[in-house]
């Protein structure tokens, strides 16, 4: 059975201070069984990430800490940018890639996801790597194809164990922050494909290794439809994270 995996993406959202009132509020709802059944993940902005894991770290509480982007190099003259180990210091263990806003508005590439995906791995951390289509490709019904291709070439060079050991987030675009969310059996058409072509890639025990988790508006009204999925191994949540009794829900729908 996979571990399924609530993973909130808090964006450019919270101040230093929202951010630890945000924190101690999801810690304060927290359970001993999300240690054990369930892996509870929350991505702040960068520069409250230290504060964040301070909180969850203070109380013991079973919730571990994501980036929400890095860059591949070990360090250099990357102004702006974070290393891998910068994020380690800082408590980070996860990270997301790939992003469709930071494909979108960044010009992040297949090429620049694979680059972070691996290194990630390479240092102990887990890669959250993010596919999805536009709506003008959801309507021409080449999204099957788009998002494998997606998928493909972020794992391309990865071996079977660092590819089991990834997680991928299926957000399809047109349902990120519009209101609008893939019905359970659209998220579920797409996530059994990203699953079978990682069986081609990397065979079938990787395939079934892999967390995937779907990312198109997730929230405490649909989430049960969507998990009982059998290809959703959970959620990459936007804005039901932000609230930490909404995020609560999602977190206890996984234990169902």
């Amino acid at each position: 059975m996979r571990k399924p995996v609530m993973a909130g993406n808090w964006k450019m959202n919270k101040t230093w201070a929202e951010s630890v009132v945000l924190a101690q509020g999801i810690s304060n709802r927290s359970k001993d069984s999300w240690d054990d059944d369930v892996e509870v993940v929350v991505c702040p902005a960068t520069v409250n990430i230290k504060a964040v894991d301070s909180v969850f770290e203070f109380d013991h509480t079973p919730v571990a800490i994501g980036a929400q982007n890095v860059h591949w190099e070990a360090k250099g003259a990357f102004t702006g940018e974070v290393s891998i180990k910068m994020l380690q210091d800082v408590g980070a263990s996860y990270c997301i890639v790939g992003h469709s806003e930071r494909r979108g508005y960044f010009g992040e590439t297949d090429e620049m996801v694979n680059d972070k995906a691996t290194a990630l791995l390479e240092a102990g951390m887990t890669p959250i790597i993010c596919c999805g289509e536009s709506l003008a490709i959801r309507d021409e019904g080449t999204y099957l194809e788009f998002v494998t291709k997606q998928v493909l070439a972020a794992l391309a060079g990865l071996d079977e164990a660092q590819i089991a050991k990834s997680i991928i987030a299926y957000e399809p675009i047109w349902a990120i922050g519009t209101g609008r969310t893939a019905i359970p059996e659209q998220a579920q058409e797409v996530c059994a494909a990203i699953r079978a072509c990682i069986g081609e890639l990397a065979g079938p025990a990787a395939a079934e290794a892999v967390r995937v988790l779907y990312g198109g508006s997730m929230k405490p009204a649909n989430v049960e439809g969507l998990m009982a999925q059998p290809d959703i191994d959970g959620g990459l949540i936007g804005g039901a994270a932000l609230d930490a009794a909404a995020f609560e829900q999602l977190v206890e729908a996984c234990l169902k």
